[in-house]
């Protein structure tokens, strides 16, 4: 969970191969707390990056922007979902009234404009009045879905920290390498966190960017005033990339000690090929390798509360099996604290550009009936909430005719 959606990152993901327990049962203590929830999830991206899922478009009045997030909310409910997962902060930017960063241009056009009202607060409000759970989701270090740095509001802190700030592949990020911005990122969420009761904390699949080829991510001044005692920059960004992820669980233990902390990666960590760890796959992009992600470790170490890794791949597919990811990563998470969750790519299902697997409305049912044969799967996350609404061949009606035909427990 840069690339302006996740459709946008399992294309690209896709086009570099071969070159999100179910519900109806009882959950099972884990021994780590977090959310204050049962351990299993239903849950749905509503994503704001350029729209993708809400606003629908920028300009709505904040009466109609708050209807539409309503009837997200109501959605979910109708189809028996438990969670919601708000993007809450896209791009270096907010959907609360926050003092390190602007209003995101996502709700008015104008990054910085004041939006008559506060996503973020009426999100958590109406979601708990419906009994659903709501997780905030951050982006930790994509500032802009573009290269021109004077198009940010003014006063951003990319604008008066230039030097925070790499541009790679037309799109501007905050430098992973830097004490001072992983400080700062922690202080510009945690905000969020702590002035609002949100049952989660959520990040997506951005770390370091996705390989653009033939582009160079310019860390070489942070690499030698912070690399030295590493074996090579592989390590040293996968170290600063732990250490973003330690101190953000840490902090939020300590903010709001009932929250959860979770993250959806890439689906894939490593190829069999690349080590003997590694899942049964031929994947173009690896997170351990192409992110610094060292998503299996934070599972192992339970550093997270929960996992959501994107299997956005019909079952029997060549390059990344379905079925042998799931397997996979029930393995990597058994005997950790660490819940995992499976991302589902509800986007593909009737979309004709996608294989014939996706045309299928029973596609995704059988996914969930694959994953209750793996007893640390403990739910599904759907992407997303515009496809959720659309749910152009009936796939996410028959999950919810066959797995989901009680509502889901309430939280507790």
């Amino acid at each position: 969970m840069g690339r302006v959606s996740r459709r946008a990152f399992a294309v690209a993901a896709l086009s570099a191969f071969t070159m999100m327990p179910p519900a109806s049962a009882a959950p099972k203590p884990d021994g780590k707390g977090g959310g204050g929830a049962t351990t299993g999830m239903r849950g749905v991206w509503l994503a704001t990056v350029a729209g993708r899922d809400w606003p629908s478009k920028p300009g709505l009045t904040a009466a109609q922007q708050r209807a539409e997030l309503i009837t997200h909310l109501d959605r979910a409910v109708r189809n028996r979902l438990d969670t919601v997962i708000l993007q809450v902060r896209p791009t270096a930017d907010a959907l609360w009234p926050s003092p390190y960063e602007p209003w995101s241009q996502y709700l008015t056009g104008t990054q910085g404009k004041d939006p008559g009202w506060d996503p973020l607060g009426t999100a958590v409000e109406e979601a708990h009045a419906r009994g659903l759970k709501l997780h905030a989701w951050f982006n930790p270090y994509r500032v802009a879905v573009h290269a021109d740095p004077a198009r940010l509001a003014a006063g951003h802190p990319a604008r008066r920290n230039p030097h925070w700030v790499v541009t790679y592949g037309g799109k501007l990020y905050y430098n992973p390498g830097l004490p001072e911005v992983r400080a700062f990122v922690q202080d510009a969420m945690l905000d969020a966190v702590a002035r609002y009761p949100v049952d989660g904390v959520h990040f997506d699949d951005y770390f370091y960017p996705y390989p653009v080829a033939g582009q160079t991510f310019d860390d070489d001044t942070a690499y030698e005033e912070h690399g030295a005692g590493f074996p090579g920059r592989a390590a040293w960004r996968r170290d600063n990339i732990d250490r973003l992820v330690r101190e953000t669980a840490d902090r939020v233990k300590r903010v709001r000690p009932g929250a959860a902390f979770g993250i959806s990666p890439f689906g894939v960590w490593r190829n069999a090929a690349t080590d003997p760890l590694g899942s049964d796959t031929r994947a173009g992009v690896q997170t351990y390798d192409d992110l610094h992600a060292d998503t299996r470790k934070w599972v192992r170490e339970s550093w997270i509360d929960y996992i959501v890794p994107q299997l956005y791949w019909n079952i029997g597919f060549a390059a990344a099996d379905y079925e042998k990811l799931v397997r996979w990563w029930a393995d990597a998470a058994r005997g950790s604290s660490t819940r995992l969750y499976v991302g589902e790519a509800l986007y593909k299902a009737g979309d004709p550009a996608q294989p014939a697997a996706w045309q299928d409305p029973a596609e995704l049912s059988r996914h969930l009936t694959l994953a209750k044969e793996h007893a640390q799967v403990r739910g599904h996350v759907f992407f997303a909430a515009k496809d959720m609404a659309v749910d152009r061949i009936g796939a996410m009606a028959r999950v919810v005719a066959d797995h989901y035909g009680q509502p889901a427990p309430a939280p507790r």
